[in-house]
């Protein structure tokens, strides 16, 4: 078939190194290897990784001024009080939805490619797949990894609210199927709109099975560079060091446990709080062992998970948790025995004892005490590693390709009848 693959959000570059981009990339290659062709057109590329086999266009909005094109109801519907900046963002995203349909069809008219079906990853202020997917006549899967709107209005302020989240339902009514990640996210999608709950999957992320096997490989020569032996425990992080990802606490529980034994933190990745975990270890006791490797390309990422001997997800704790922690997946699919909160989807990807442990939210002593549960028994260590990598062996990004595509022709089929 023919998937035209749309990502209208800016934050989440196609090429990049977030968890987000990574979905969008794996999905693709799994659905190009499965024989389909795909184009995917996105609001903005990015760099970093190699892309996946596919057609991907970038129309990245036009010009700076465009946010004041055919906004101004919106403009005056803001409530008085609204964060400037904030504003100036929700508008210039609605000026892009508007204008964005026109030119995915142009480019698409210039390729000669009509798609059999719309994949979409959804977007805050965004409608324009519903107006392709009708200007097509074709079948929209709707990809929701998160309430977008809540999250914006509780992280990063949400001046437009009222039309954000009538945006939000109007999107998850007009798709035909709607793919969730996690439970949490599937209620937030029925309490919109309950009268589509038949339409909704429940799919958590999924993972490169071979890819993230073979990581071990690389583990001895990682550890070699990160100038730790056999016997030190190497703690790993990896992650996009956002504020609901607790490192705090782990540095926290790191500290305490090197106090009684020879470990070594490693953390992977980037993020907006980054420099001030930088900072933080710079003048921690602890801080020779420890090592901020930054940014890593994804390909390599399996490597460095597997010279961990645990690897560590301390997410705060959270009402209504929504995540679907795609690095947790990889970490098991590399044999890795993880430690996380009892949480949401974590509760359900972790066997407690058996690939790995869980801890009260939040409760630093707790979580020190499974990971050097871990740490100081190496036939459960080993064990957790084995199951780790066997309770994943159904999630490859294949089998998630292969269920959307089942389930468009099912809705093919319900239209038809």
């Amino acid at each position: 078939m023919r998937i035209l693959y749309l990502n209208f959000d800016r934050g989440i570059p196609v090429l990049g190194d977030k968890g987000a981009s990574v979905h969008v990339r794996e999905f693709v290659r799994a659905a190009a290897a499965l024989g389909h062709e795909v184009v995917v057109v996105c609001a903005r590329a990015g760099q970093g990784n190699a892309g996946p086999p596919a057609a991907l266009i970038e129309l990245a909005p036009q010009r700076p001024g465009e946010c004041a094109d055919g906004v101004a109801r919106e403009r005056s519907a803001a409530a008085s009080g609204s964060d400037g900046a904030v504003l100036a963002g929700e508008l210039a995203k609605l000026a892009y939805d508007r204008s964005v349909g026109d030119r995915v069809y142009g480019e698409l008219g210039a390729r000669n490619f009509r798609p059999d079906f719309i994949y979409e990853r959804h977007a805050l202020f965004s409608s324009a797949g519903a107006r392709i997917a009708a200007r097509f006549d074709c079948p929209r899967v709707l990809e929701v990894n998160a309430p977008l709107a809540e999250e914006q209005k509780r992280f990063r302020g949400l001046s437009l609210e009222s039309l954000a989240r009538r945006m939000e339902a109007v999107s998850f009514a007009s798709a035909d199927v709607i793919v969730a990640v996690s439970e949490a996210v599937k209620a937030y999608i029925e309490a919109l709109v309950p009268e589509r709950a038949q339409r909704i999957q429940v799919m958590a992320n999924g993972v490169d099975l071979g890819r993230f096997a073979a990581g071990r490989m690389q583990r001895e020569g990682i550890r070699a560079r990160l100038g730790v032996g056999p016997d030190t425990g190497v703690i790993g992080f990896v992650g996009s060091f956002k504020s609901w990802h607790g490192t705090d606490l782990l540095l926290e529980v790191y500290q305490a446990i090197a106090r009684v034994r020879d470990v070594h933190l490693l953390a992977v990745g980037e993020g907006p709080r980054s420099e001030e975990f930088r900072n933080r270890v710079s003048v921690a006791p602890c801080r020779e062992s420890v090592t901020l490797a930054g940014r890593v390309p994804h390909a390599d990422i399996p490597g460095w998970t597997a010279a961990c001997d645990v690897v560590v997800a301390p997410y705060q704790a959270a009402a209504g948790f929504y995540f679907s922690p795609l690095k947790v997946i990889e970490a098991l699919a590399c044999g890795r025995p993880v430690v996380a909160p009892r949480l949401g989807q974590l509760a359900e990807l972790i066997a407690e004892g058996r690939t790995g442990l869980l801890y009260h939210p939040d409760d630093a002593a707790d979580c020190r005490r499974a990971i050097l549960k871990i740490l100081d028994d190496q036939d459960l260590r080993t064990a957790m590693g084995r199951e780790a990598q066997a309770s994943v062996a159904g999630r490859g990004w294949d089998r998630i390709a292969q269920r959307v595509t089942e389930l468009v022709r099912e809705a093919r089929m319900g239209a038809a009848a």
